[in-house]
This record gives structure tokens, sequence and C-alpha cells, in this order.
């Protein structure tokens, strides 16, 4: 089946040892801990922010694996920063009531929902700080829910479930859009795993988000409240956070307001300027106060279109290096593989989506392409820039759920977004440590690591790529030595530790005239994935492949690679530039400036079913093994893969890159291009909740153009699908330092 992920427990593959040779060790020189990839979520949304459900029921959703069998590892309840009227610790229904969370009543008896405001819920609850809205909805600062209601019970229902979780916060960056983040200090302490929990209403948390309640008071551009996290504005009584950061001009910042302890930039011309500017502050605090305890990772980053000096729009590649300079061990990647898969504009982003300066703009690329912003999309685009100068810069997807559209929470079909972990996965390498449990600290090291790939819709469920050096004579590595350590790293769900060998988020070191090995090994898991729908996939109908949507296979795994030159310094010409704004009917990289691309990627290497071999006994796995002769200059290599073959109408182009989703979005019927002629004997109607698995026609919520249904909505997703795995970097003695990456 897609979703039965096997753990079988193979011991790895012994080698013998090399000849002393001048070589640096990939990592440092103590064994690396072992470690699983565990797949989760950061990027989410429920009633404590502008979300549908409450935050009970979409750790249901997330982590049951039985009602909803794509429960995650692991999952981080995120949210816009700023504020609320909602009490998002109520629940819908007796399904999701817990000993210390129970249902909450109104005088009258009638059920409080999480749609309930603060002030009306019963008994009433207070927002402090300084007063936003009118009662009996005024709004709840973002930090006093993180840290008096939201963390508590998040903290209760992990330890009452059993599943490693934490809060993070979707902010709202001062100068750009949203960029995913958290700071985990404080957060599930090791004392909550023997706490015994309350069996009465009421729970006393343990640890505390304090940190990450801090930082959405001090740099969350929604945050205007300037009461330094007191109980009032101008009072005492409180947190009295000071925003200050170290080394910083902080008071002497013109932004700087003194009753707040913040900077608060102000308005109008250079609004953008002074909000990055703050945003950069906001990574210098994070590297001073929690620099191995947080991330910040720009969200669908391209989809409000280029940055906007003069207001809050998206980023170009110049900040992504302002930021990853600022704080490198937390500023270290990008979402851009956004949610929202199953939206009329996959992924919210659309041509004219936002007007700058008065004049309409397309989101960056002008939509995403095969589900992916143009940044992570296109080969020598801005990912590859990034990586071109050696930084540690990853690619991560996320769900950003909010709801279903057209449809209830329960029901299987959208026309928005898919659950944390129905479509997008990031499977990361975690390194549990001694006690074998997933925890916060664990997990964002894992996400720092790079050592870690994407999918959407299960095309895989598994990866091992490793490279490693080979020399002539007794330091030499055949291909199936290197072929046997990457199938049983895939068959453990584990990584390789061994001298003179990387996988991703690492760099290999090599002298001038090595042979790089290279070995990739997919699983491609048979059975059926996650998807509704049993009929045969529209898009992969176009040329002639009878393939269903719920159980896709894996068509191509293309190598990319490019080479590293160093960091380019602020200031030059080629560190800052916007991405075109005509991509979309003019996509042509020789349009794109010098600082957002990088020349010298490209395909080395595609590999199919003629050209990969099963391994024996478990047809699942994919092994492919290649050779990189006589290695002269720096470099990188990583993955991306399709269910997709090349020259799939408005899918894929000749070479296999993906196409513009305008032609799957029903934001433009005029562009609808793809049929869906399927009729079926199992097509519920749109008015009711589906909750089965066995769609076996077209959909009844697709666009129906000249009395044709066209595929868009959650089937352009499901037709569409790709994994992304993160660099290897090899390093080569005299040539540029691969600086980023240890």
């Amino acid at each position: 089946m897609k979703h039965s992920f096997r753990r079988n427990q193979v011991a790895l593959a012994s080698m013998a040892a090399l000849a002393a040779i001048a070589l640096t060790p990939t990592t440092a020189s103590a064994a690396k801990p072992a470690g699983t990839y565990v797949t989760g979520d950061f990027h989410n949304h429920t009633t404590c922010s502008d979300g549908s459900i409450s935050m009970q029921k979409l750790v249901k959703k997330v982590t049951d694996r039985n009602e909803t069998p794509w429960g995650l590892d692991w999952f981080v309840q995120a949210g816009h920063g700023g504020s609320g009227n909602r009490n998002c610790t109520l629940a819908e229904d007796a399904s999701l009531a817990t000993p210390a969370y129970p249902l909450v009543y109104s005088s009258t008896g009638q059920l409080q929902g999480p749609t309930t405001t603060w002030q009306n819920t019963n008994p009433a609850v207070n927002p402090k700080g300084t007063v936003s809205g009118s009662a009996p909805g005024q709004n709840m600062w973002r930090w006093q829910s993180i840290q008096e209601y939201q963390y508590p019970q998040l903290e209760y229902l992990a330890a009452y479930l059993n599943k490693p979780m934490f809060v993070g916060v979707e902010s709202v960056a001062p100068g750009h859009e949203h960029v995913s983040m958290s700071v985990v200090t404080g957060q599930m302490p090791k004392s909550l795993d023997s706490a015994t929990l309350p069996t009465t209403p009421g729970y006393n948390a343990l640890g505390n988000a304090t940190a990450l309640a801090q930082w959405e008071y001090c740099f969350d551009r929604n945050d205007s409240d300037r009461s330094r996290g007191n109980t009032v504005a101008g009072g005492s009584v409180g947190n009295n956070w000071d925003c200050s950061v170290p080394g910083s001009l902080n008071s002497a910042d013109p932004s700087w307001n003194v009753a707040a302890q913040k900077l608060i930039p102000a308005g109008g011309a250079g609004t953008g300027e002074r909000g990055h500017a703050k945003a950069v502050e906001s990574m210098k605090w994070l590297a001073k106060n929690h620099p191995n305890e947080s991330y910040y990772v720009p969200a669908h980053l391209e989809r409000a279109g280029p940055f906007n000096p003069d207001g809050n729009n998206g980023f170009n590649i110049e900040h992504l290096r302002n930021f990853n300079n600022a704080a490198p061990t937390v500023a270290f990647g990008f979402e851009t593989q956004p949610g929202h898969g199953a939206s009329d504009n996959r992924g919210e982003y659309s041509p004219n989506r936002n007007s700058i300066g008065g004049v309409r703009v397309d989101s960056v690329g002008g939509t995403t392409w095969g589900g992916t912003g143009v940044y992570g999309a296109q080969i020598g685009g801005v990912w590859d820039a990034l990586l071109g100068e050696g930084r540690n810069w990853w690619f991560f997807a996320s769900s950003d759920w909010h709801n279903r559209g057209m449809f209830g929470p329960d029901d299987r079909r959208s026309t928005q977004d898919f659950y944390p972990g129905e479509y997008q996965r990031d499977y990361v390498m975690v390194r549990n440590g001694a006690d074998k449990k997933l925890r916060p600290q664990t997990i964002v090291d894992g996400l720092r690591s790079g050592n870690s790939f994407a999918t959407t819709g299960q095309l895989i469920d598994r990866l091992a790529f490793i490279a490693c050096a080979s020399y002539a004579g007794p330091a030499t590595r055949s291909n199936a030595a290197v072929e046997a350590l990457a199938v049983e790293a895939a068959k453990n769900n584990t990584d390789i530790d061994r001298s003179g060998c990387a996988t991703m988020g690492e760099k290999l070191v090599v002298r001038p005239g090595a042979e790089i090995v290279v070995s990739i090994v997919v699983r491609d898991p048979s059975g059926v994935n996650y998807a509704p729908y049993t009929f045969n996939n529209p898009s992969l109908a176009q040329v002639g492949i009878s393939q269903p949507l719920n159980a896709p296979v894996l068509d191509h795994v293309d190598v990319v690679r490019g080479m590293v030159t160093g960091y380019k310094k602020p200031g030059a010409a080629d560190y800052a530039g916007q991405w075109p704004n005509d991509w979309l009917l003019n996509p042509v990289m020789a349009n794109v400036p010098a600082a957002a691309k990088n020349t010298t990627a490209s395909v080395i290497k595609t590999f199919n079913s003629a050209t990969w071999t099963a391994v024996a006994g478990d047809a699942e796995y994919k092994k492919m093994t290649f050779r990189i002769p006589a290695v002269a200059a720096s470099q990188y290599v990583r993955l991306r893969g399709s269910n997709l073959p090349a020259s799939v109408p408005y899918e894929t182009d000749a070479s296999g890159n993906p196409l513009a989703d305008v032609y799957t979005n029903a934001g433009d019927t005029t562009k609808l291009t793809i049929p869906c002629t399927v009729a079926g004997t199992n097509v519920p109607a749109n008015g009711g909740v589906y909750t089965g698995t066995g769609i076996d026609g077209c959909p009844a919520h697709l666009p129906t153009v000249n009395g044709q249904k066209y595929v868009a909505y959650d089937v352009a997703a499901w037709a569409d699908l790709w994994f992304y795995s993160n660099p290897i970097f090899v390093e080569v003695a005299g040539s540029t330092t691969v600086a980023g990456v240890k």
C-alpha cells in the first residue's frame, strides 16, 4: 500500500577500510548518532488565527492513523502572528473532548465551539495589552494566546496522545509577506514524559513557549501591541519585554518605539526597506538568543509578487541572502512548495495577484510550476543561485491548511487545502538521541541539517541519496559497493555514516581528480495513496497512459548539478536582483538578473524504468548509480522526480520540466485545457459529506465549460506529483570552499 510505511531493520552492509588518504571527513570525526527519516508539517492554521477548525480537531486529523490514515510523525501547530478574537481552545464536539479540556457550554446550555470569541466564552477570557477591537469581540494578541492558551493545550495534547508536537508561528514579516518560524526553547520539556495528567478540567503546563511569544510580540508586523507583553499598555504587571538586539541601534534607530520597547517602522515611502531591516533584526535576535533552538523559513515566498520597497510584499534573492548572512543557523531555507494545493489557483499564486505602486503584478513566476514556486522549480534559478554560493539553503514544503473550500472539513474532496500529511510531506532526518524520542530540538536540528526531501501525493516514501569519493588504487570504490550502502540505508529509512561519503545537506571534501560515485535508491510504494479518486489520471491519459489517480507510479528521477563559486558580497552588482515580472509570458533565463541565477545548473542524468534497476527481492525499491569523473571544481547535486514523463501536454515540456499550472487553475476557466471525461458510478453530489476513498469518475466540483469538465482543484494536484531532494555538496581542495555547510 502507498501508505504502509514499513520499517525494515536491516544491518548496513560492511565495507573494507580505505587506505589512508588526505581527505577531510564529511562530518565531524565522531560517528553520527543513529537517525530516521520522519514526516512532518510546520505551516497550518486553526481558529487560533484564520483556520476553520479547532486545534484539537487539526491535531486529530494530523496524528490519527485510522480515521485519517496519513498521520504524521511530528507536527508543528502554527498560525498567523498578530491577533484574533476566537477561542481556539474550544472543541467542536464530544469526540474531541479530553479530561483537561472538556466541552464548554454557555450559561443557557449551548455548546461553545472554536468560533466563540474569547470574551463570549463561559467564563469570559479578557485579552491583555493594548486594546484591539470592541467587546465582546476584542482581539487577543497572539503572544498572549501562545503563551497562556495555545501552548498549554498543545503540551497537554502531546502528552495525552503521546505525539511529538510543538507550537510555531506563520509570522507576518515586516517588509515582506509570511514566514514559518518557531522558537522551541522551553517547549515540551523531558519532565513531560513522566507527568501525571489531570483527570478533571484544567491543566498547568510544565514547559512554556515564552521565548516564541516574546519574538512574536517583538517582530511580527501584525503585532501592533505596545504593552511589552503586560496586562495593560503602560503597566508593569506581566512580561515587561525589551526587544533590544545586542550590538544593534535599538533606541537609536528611528523606528524604535520607547513605550513598546520595539521597532515600529513608519508607513509610507520606504515601508518595505524599513520593514526588511526589522526582519533582519529579528534574525539577529534569534541568532543571539536562540541560535540552535529556532528556525525562520519564508513561506510561499513567490506568492505576493516581488519585493516592494514601499510596501509589504514578497522576497527577492537579496533578502534571502541577508537573512542567511545574519543568522545562518536560523534562516536556512524556504518553503517554495506552498500549500493550498487544491485551490482554484494552485498555491494561491496567480497573475495580477497584487498591486505595487498602483500597478498590478503577478505572483513571482505568475503561478506555480508543478505545484512548486518558480524560485525552487526553475533549474538554474534562485535556489540554484543560492546553492551555487555554497549556502545552507534547503527546500521545504507545507500544507498551509485552512479549510476545504466549498466542502466541510471532514470531506475527502477539496477546492482549497489538503490536511498536513495528506498530500505534502517533509521527510526529515531526525537523530533522537539515547531515549529514542522525537523532541522539538531534535526536529529543529533535523530541519537545519538539510538532510531532508519533500514529496507530494506519496510519490516516494523512502530515499537514500549518497555520494562517495573514489581514487585510483587501494582507495577505489566500486559502483556496487556504494549502491549497497544506499540500498540498505533506504531499507532502514536512515542515512549513511562512512568516511569519504556524504548525503543530503552535507559536503564531501575531496582532492582534485577524485571520481564521485553517486547512488540513489527510492521506494515507489505499491498500492494506493491518500487520494479519494480511483479513476485514471486525465493528464496521463493524454499520452496514452492508464494510471489511477490514487495509484501513481514514479516515472523518472532527474539529477541536477551546479557549480559552487562562493558567496556574493552585499553591495556587489550580482548580489541583488528581481525575478522578471513577465515570466509567465516570457520564461527566458537570459532575462533573469545575474544575482538570481546559476547558469551552470543543469540536468546531468535522468533515470527511468529503462535505466534504473529494481532491488532484488523488493521491486518497490529502485536503484540508480553513476560516476562524476575527475572533479576539478566544487559543485553540488540534487534530485527531483515526477509521475509525469516529458512532453505531457500542459504539464511538462520536452525536457521534463514542469509547465505553468495556469492550464489547470480554475481561477481563469478560459485557460483550462485538460478534459476530465470519466463518468463513473460513484460520483457524489457536492452538497453532502463524502468520507470514502472510491470516487470513480470526474467529481461534481470540477469546473465545466461548454458542457465539458476540466482538470482543476484537487484532481489537478493528485494528477501532477513531484519530489525534490536537498543537495549534496562536493568541495574540491584548492577550489571554492563550500562555506555554508559543515
